[in-house]
């Protein structure tokens, strides 16, 4: 898979195609129109090339000349500071801690669920599909009250929202009519070019 634009890249990315981290940075690439190439890995029989490349033998992983990184929100800032157009973290100080903030919190109230989502046990797994079911239905409100997700523009917030909520299908999950203004967020976002051209095969079929 790879993310076509008219910039010359050389830089890599170790991504797996199920991967909610790894699809939040392929948001990124796409809204920034950033040519990359993307090296789609099983999860599984990962390549030996990563393990020397990324300590954790972690996805997402970037490679750009001599750089690696693989921290999710650390390649997304990287990304937004090394091609600044358009600009997915705001200016000023005060608002830019606000985002970092926010990041903070959907990682550790949704994305630390996706484990247990993932699990085969359906005690575990059922668990926590309503922890994350009641957490995005009382944030309706927040979802409601600008164009984006805590913003008038689109940011690294958007990107990493939408690879959750993407998957909510998969993870059996049907919010209830509390929470319509983040199912009609969602549509929103879905529809943009760049989440489109951000997906990769096995999340379309997610949706399927």
């Amino acid at each position: 898979m790879a993310l076509v634009a008219n910039r010359r890249s050389v830089m890599n990315l170790f991504s797996s195609g199920i991967c909610p981290h790894s699809h939040a940075v392929r948001v990124v690439l796409a809204e920034k129109g950033i040519t990359v190439e993307i090296i789609d890995i099983d999860i599984n029989q990962k390549p030996e090339d990563l393990i020397d490349l990324n300590p954790y033998n972690t996805v997402p992983t970037l490679v750009d000349r001599e750089l690696v990184l693989y921290d999710p929100n650390t390649i997304m800032e990287y990304l937004d500071e090394r091609l600044p157009h358009p600009p997915l973290m705001p200016v000023d100080p005060v608002s830019r801690a606000r985002t970092r903030l926010a990041l903070f919190r959907i990682e550790h109230d949704w994305y630390d669920l996706v484990p247990a989502l993932e699990s085969k046990g359906e005690k575990t797994a059922g668990k926590a599909r309503k922890q994350l079911s009641d957490s995005l239905t009382s944030s309706a409100e927040v979802f409601a009250a600008k164009p984006y997700f805590l913003n008038d523009e689109f940011s690294l917030v958007d990107a990493t929202v939408l690879p959750i909520l993407w998957r909510l299908p998969r993870y059996r999950i049907e919010l209830p009519r509390q929470a319509r203004p983040v199912l009609e967020y969602a549509e929103r976002m879905f529809a943009r070019e760049a989440f489109q051209a951000s997906l990769s095969e096995a999340e379309r079929e997610m949706r399927e």
